[in-house]
């Protein structure tokens, strides 16, 4: 077992957020950040923006709040992308779903949320099979499919000039997969891609 300690980059510059999936869930997310970056909403629900952390004992008052303690990205720093196997932007897609009120929440970020437009989406229809869209990368190879997710997140990364990126799955759930041996190394990992074996799903690629 290695005993090396991780390396933690600082938490400095743009902070690229990418969802897999921008229907109900990840644009409700996104909305209600932007809200907060600009005051118009509390960040309510959000461990690191509300949240305090106790130092010391109990009877020491030490709660600072964990976002003035822990070094994190601030919600100011954070840039959106997306795919989505539906053509509509951030901006239609919360409208959509209808979890937040146009006039009161959406129009004062509007052209936020209309600058995120999802990406062609790693999609095949047997594992969502409810979902008949079209802005997907076509019907391709599974190895075709996730050279195709690296080089959506590297040309994202140079557009949008950030630092660092995480991605947060926010799509349809897709059927049940046993595991096999497809999944138990990289190794048979990566063979079962290249033979287009029917246990490899999309959900697997982006991760």
């Amino acid at each position: 077992m290695s005993t090396k300690k991780p390396t933690i980059a600082p938490a400095e510059g743009k902070l690229g957020v990418l969802t897999v999936g921008l229907g109900a869930v990840a644009s409700t997310l996104i909305a209600g950040v932007e809200l907060a970056k600009r005051g118009l909403a509390s960040p309510i629900g959000s461990l690191t923006q509300m949240d305090t952390i106790r130092l010391g004992k109990r009877t020491d008052g030490r709660n600072p709040l964990i976002k003035d303690f822990v070094p994190l990205a601030r919600i100011e720093d954070i840039v959106w992308g997306s795919w989505d196997p539906f053509p509509d932007d951030a901006y239609v897609a919360a409208q959509r779903a209808g979890v937040l009120e146009s006039g009161k929440h959406l129009e004062a970020i509007s052209d936020a949320l209309r600058d995120v437009r999802p990406m062609k989406a790693a999609f095949e229809r047997n594992y969502v099979k409810n979902i008949d869209a079209d802005n997907t990368m076509g019907k391709i190879s599974k190895r075709e499919m996730l050279n195709g997710i690296r080089a959506d997140i590297n040309k994202f990364k140079d557009e949008k000039k950030v630092d660092r990126l995480v991605m947060i799955w926010c799509a349809s759930t897709e059927i049940f997969i046993e595991p096999g041996p497809q999944h138990e190394d990289i190794e048979s990992f990566e063979k079962a891609i290249d033979a287009n074996d029917p246990m490899i799903a999309p959900s697997m690629l982006y991760a």
